[in-house]
């Protein structure tokens, strides 16, 4: 098990659940569009944002965002360790920043200062793209990345922090998931997952599910981001998509719904695209409720009642609703997304 920090009142770590991350497009300088952007995607099951300060008008902006945030705000820091200090001093829950581009020693030792006197911890992050060309050379991409963050964390530890949390990300996905397997063998400092530079959100999804997902299945994984080049809400989806296809996560609709084929009697694609719309703001958190949508007669009936309620063709024009297993009745095609809708509300009201 890994050991815990605490982000603003976020535990990373320490067998905590595994937190969703995200990072917000807009000018930290603009305070309310910062903020509207924060407010959604907490909205959507965020648990920690991140902003990037780019220069001193960001790090006092984030003075307000902090206190306004409905949720835990991540510094992100490049180069200047003064923007660090800063952003430490008016309010980031976390630092992220790579000590290794900070400058000397003594520069990083004033953010640890600035960090441990607040008790903010501090991220990591070793990127793909960005390790320095000798370990390259020496090693190979993996084992430099690696030896990259150990050497980090090492340094901060060595002046007496240890409130870190540690990321090795490449866009590669297979460099990605070795490189935190080795690490999760050599350290118990908590991992930030994902893939970088992942792309759009159909290949960006796809290559995050294959690495983050591979590393939650093996225990691996304390907190992640699914990349995404698309707005931010849509990575906190897919991220919240992927704990709970992994069984990580619990709450909200999931719905199952089979594939098209010539056998189908239900346009299956139309229902539960209209069924995710109307419930995708559904707050319940306590169990996942399931929903299916099956085409057919042939697998439809005996999978529809493996869910909380779900419809299946009868044969005859018009669909059967299952409740646990249970034929409920009979409805038609045109009744099947408000009945459903209806079932999901009343289950959650029942379970709240």
């Amino acid at each position: 098990m890994t050991r815990q920090i605490n982000v603003g009142g976020v535990f990373i770590g320490g067998g905590a659940p595994v937190t969703v991350q995200s990072m917000c497009d807009t000018d930290t300088r603009d305070v309310s569009a910062t903020l509207r952007q924060i407010q959604a995607l907490a909205g959507a099951g965020c648990d920690v944002a991140r902003v990037g300060i780019p220069d001193m008008d960001a790090a006092d902006a984030l003075k307000v965002i902090a206190a306004k945030s409905p949720i835990p705000v991540v510094a992100d820091i490049h180069f200047d360790y003064k923007l660090a200090v800063r952003a430490a001093e008016n309010g980031a829950a976390k630092i992220r920043v790579n000590p290794g581009n900070i400058g000397a020693k003594e520069r990083v030792r004033e953010v640890v200062k600035a960090c441990a006197e607040r008790k903010v911890p501090i991220r990591i992050g070793v990127n793909g793209g960005s390790v320095k060309r000798g370990l390259m050379e020496r090693h190979g991409l993996r084992e430099a990345m690696l030896l990259s963050g150990l050497e980090q964390a090492e340094l901060l530890e060595d002046m007496g922090f240890t409130d870190i949390c540690l990321s090795f990300k490449a866009s590669n996905v297979p460099d990605t998931v070795a490189v935190n397997r080795m690490a999760a063998g050599k350290t118990d400092i908590p991992l930030h997952l994902g893939v970088t530079e992942a792309g759009t959100s159909y290949h960006g999804v796809i290559k995050s599910a294959a690495g983050i997902g591979a590393l939650l299945l093996d225990g691996i994984g304390d907190t992640v981001r699914v990349s995404l080049t698309a707005p931010p809400v849509e990575e906190v989806r897919a991220a919240i998509a992927l704990l709970k296809a992994v069984g990580l996560r619990k709450g909200g609709v999931e719905i199952i719904s089979c594939p098209q084929c010539a056998r189908s009697a239900l346009n299956v694609t139309s229902l539960a695209t209209e069924l995710e719309t109307q419930l995708s703001t559904i707050n319940y958190q306590l169990s996942t409720i399931k929903l299916a949508v099956m085409g057919c007669v042939v697998n439809g009936p005996g999978e529809a009642r493996e869910a909380d309620a779900g419809v299946a063709p009868d044969g005859h024009g018009q669909a059967v609703l299952f409740r646990k297993g249970e034929i409920a009745g009979r409805i038609d095609e045109s009744e099947i997304v408000a009945v459903l809708v209806s079932e999901a509300l009343r289950l959650a009201e029942e379970r709240g």
